[in-house]
């Protein structure tokens, strides 16, 4: 165990960690350059300080930068101790935390420094999809730094202290941090859709710890599983009320509300989020239509995907097929938004929300909770993208259109009275959970407050599912 004095860094990590469970890894490492009197400073473990210990009970890899020494530069040996890690990450299946604090390259170690970019990048890229890995920013994350959130699974920020920016604003033409600061939480949040929380450094630690408990520790070995005293069978009484806002809704059929949802800031018309269902960790996407704040107010959104709920979704998606975390769906979609702006990017966004669900083999269960139209229903986890069973609650319509829209079309014409009486037939033979369940695209018809039973039901009969898709490298979409 280190007994060396408390910096930063080791403060970071005893505060993230059980207690008295970190082993330090490397501590005696210092940097090998002499160039411009590098051997005269003082590197003691050569600005970061890695190795291992435990959340909960479970083993986890741990690297903290110290920005006490040379500014948490990143230099050859410095990265050397963070690959380290990641090799025993991937050997033993256990998660990567990256606590980062770092002025970037370390100038007076040249190519060496460069070259060590790369390999930290290499060992993410290798890590992917292996065992999660998840980036804390306490400080400077600048120029390459910022690569190394963007290959974690997930990140949280520290609100007025972190720094994450490829750019630093004042170098972009008409920004600076005074008029617009992409390096902060904020921005980083809310529009570029980098990280997943943000708050005070204790709220941060406390965010990944809760958030290492959700996961599996690997890609072949759940240890995610909590054990749980909530009713299986549990009615969500008012879960009809949620229909507008499933971050309302999520919580009331998760075990004791357990609720973890990642880049809530970022396209807020879709909400991702890990849940528990009989103490088993499961990955929810879903439309929102509207927000309600703690103090009422209520913003809507509409029924419809943007580009950044779609791209947001689809990365959801795809962590959790990598680690066999079952997903479910609530569909609640009449259509894409339509602007200018997302016109540019629904295409691109879509098609790989499309193939994020088609190519998942992990359980996948959807629900309709309001209105499934058109193609847009299509890439909520449809029953034609495979997903293993589709509940619709009572009252939910299914479709290509809208009645009355449906109705203006076909009854072009005839007068008010027809367009209502072929709406009227439209809603009964088209649109109506009858008609989707008789063609087989619905299991089941459900009452909303019984959703929670449903699905535990359902993910107990899916839990050892097992499909194979073509063989092949990898697809392009």
């Amino acid at each position: 165990m280190s007994s060396s004095t408390q910096s930063a860094a080791r403060t970071r990590i005893s505060a993230l960690l059980d207690q008295n469970s970190f082993v330090e890894i490397g501590a005696g490492v210092t940097a090998r350059n002499t160039d411009f009197n590098l051997a005269e400073k003082k590197a003691p473990s050569d600005g970061v300080i890695t190795g291992y210990g435990q959340i909960q009970g479970c083993p986890v890899y741990v690297y903290s930068q110290d920005a006490s020494v040379l500014k948490g530069t990143m230099g050859e040996m410095h990265a050397r101790k963070i690959v380290k890690i990641y090799d025993l990450a991937v050997k033993t299946g256990a998660p990567v935390i990256g606590l980062i604090d770092c002025a970037g390259l370390r100038l007076e170690e040249a190519t060496d420094a460069l070259n060590a970019f790369g390999e930290v990048y290499m060992a993410q890229a290798k890590a992917s999809g292996v065992v999660p890995q998840i980036t804390g920013i306490f400080g400077n994350c600048g120029g390459g730094m910022a690569l190394i959130p963007a290959l974690s699974d997930f990140t949280y920020m520290v609100k007025d202290q972190g720094k994450l920016y490829l750019n630093s604003p004042n170098a972009i033409k008409g920004s600076s941090e005074d008029k617009c600061d992409t390096s902060s939480a904020e921005f980083q949040g809310s529009e570029a859709g980098t990280i997943d929380g943000a708050g005070t450094e204790e709220e941060v630690l406390s965010d990944i710890r809760r958030l290492v408990s959700m996961l599996p520790a690997n890609y072949e070995d759940d240890m995610s599983y909590a054990e749980t005293t909530d009713d299986l069978n549990r009615a969500a009484a008012d879960a009809a009320q949620c229909i507008e806002d499933p971050a309302l809704l999520l919580p009331r059929i998760s075990d004791d509300s357990t609720f973890v949802e990642a880049k809530p800031y970022y396209g807020e018309d879709m909400v991702t989020a890990f849940i528990r269902l009989n103490g088993y960790t499961v990955g929810a996407v879903a439309n929102r239509s509207a927000r309600y704040a703690e103090d009422g107010s209520k913003e809507e959104f509409g029924k419809v995907i943007s580009a950044r709920g779609a791209k947001k979704a689809a990365e959801f998606v795809s962590f959790c097929d990598s680690f066999s975390i079952p997903v479910v769906t609530f569909t609640n979609v009449t259509g894409f938004k339509a602007c200018k702006c997302s016109e540019k990017r629904l295409p691109d966004a879509l098609g790989k929300l499309t193939y994020a669900f088609a190519s998942a083999t992990t359980p996948k269960v959807n629900v309709i909770t309001g209105e499934a139209f058109g193609s847009a229903s299509l890439t909520m986890n449809s029953r034609s993208l495979g997903a293993d069973l589709v509940y619709a609650w009572k009252g939910a319509k299914i479709g290509m259109m809208d009645a009355k829209a449906a109705a203006k079309i076909i009854s072009d014409g005839e007068g008010a009275e027809a367009v209502e009486k072929t709406a009227e037939e439209y809603d009964r033979l088209q649109n109506s959970t009858d008609s989707a369940a008789a063609r087989g695209y619905v299991d089941a018809v459900i009452d909303p407050a019984e959703t929670r039973k449903y699905l535990i039901g359902a993910f107990e009969m899916l839990f050892t599912k097992k499909e194979y898709l073509p063989d092949k490298k990898h697809g392009t979409v």
